[in-house]
């Protein structure tokens, strides 16, 4: 027999990787979903606008919104001052385009390292299994024991009230969530056909992750990405509204549903239109969660 290798019509088997077709059906079904969902393209819709009017706040913004106007407090909403101003007789509209900003901000920066942070430990404690498991596990387990907006709050007051404290408030709150989220998927994807086909083409364990395991959590990190959003939102708001999140005169959208609530049967527009916006902000990443989830989780589809 001879040792020249395989015969020229034969291909040895190539363990699948990042370009798997289990990968591509994640952006074929995303494809199909927006094609065949208006809430979810509603959502998309909705959540574009909002971090579109963050991104341009500085340039569609009608006024300054920390100066001060004495001459025009609590005005009411009119041609000049379309949403009206607050007690300090600064617009209300241009607040809430710059509280986007920070909000939004906030809540992207903090997911993403709640994400990077949270769901590395996950999928490593998944895929390796044995007493790291049950060390990263405990310690997540630990932080599930706290309230969500009681370990905000004490993370910050070890801190200090400023906007990195209150974005790293938020991911480690959000952190043990993506790593339990991330463990699950990993403990089934490690005993994968082609996991074990790439590691006796020799791959190590980081490849195997980044190449072999990640591809295939594309569909579990964006659902729990956008619903992570919604939350982190509301929770920002939340430390703004108590006066520990972003600190004057920045504007935040909490500190002016906070401050307008003081007014509100004298002028009602500064807090009605901030907590809609709050509303808004949170709603549309909450409802592309949901269209993304119902579209990406087998369970939920009666559709391959």
């Amino acid at each position: 027999m001879s040792a020249a290798g395989p015969s020229p019509g034969r291909e040895l088997p190539q363990p699948p990787g990042a370009g798997t077709p289990v990968s591509n059906r994640v952006w074929r079904a995303l494809a199909h979903a927006f094609a065949h969902n208006p809430v979810l393209v509603l959502a998309t819709a909705l959540v574009v606008a909002q971090v579109l009017a963050s991104l341009f706040a500085p340039l569609i913004a009608p006024y300054d919104p920390v100066a001060q106007a004495g001459e025009s407090r609590l005005a009411a909403p009119s041609a000049e001052f379309w949403l009206g101003t607050d007690k300090l007789g600064r617009d209300v509209l241009s607040r809430i385009l710059h509280g986007y900003q920070s909000s939004l901000g906030i809540a992207f920066s903090a997911v993403l390292a709640a994400l990077l942070f949270g769901g590395t430990l996950g999928i490593w404690a998944g895929f390796k299994g044995g007493w790291i498991d049950r060390v990263i596990m405990r310690l997540a387990d630990v932080l599930f024991a706290f309230p969500i907006i009681l370990l905000a709050i004490g993370v910050i007051a070890i801190l200090g009230t400023n906007t990195t404290s209150t974005v790293i408030a938020i991911a480690v709150v959000y952190s043990p969530i993506f790593a339990r989220l991330m463990r699950g998927p990993t403990l089934v994807l490690r005993s994968a056909d082609y996991v074990h086909a790439a590691r006796s083409f020799g791959s190590g364990d980081l490849r195997i992750v980044v190449w072999h395991i990640m591809p295939n959590l594309a569909s579990v990190i964006l659902v729990q990405a956008s619903l992570s959003l919604s939350t982190a939102i509301l929770l920002e708001a939340s430390l703004s509204f108590l006066g520990i999140g972003a600190q004057p005169p920045a504007p935040s959208l909490g500190r002016m549903l906070s401050e307008g609530r003081d007014y509100i049967f004298l002028a009602p527009w500064a807090c009605i239109f901030s907590g809609f916006a709050i509303l808004l902000a949170s709603l549309g990443f909450n409802l592309l969660g949901d269209g993304l989830r119902d579209r990406l989780d087998p369970r939920l589809r009666g559709i391959d």
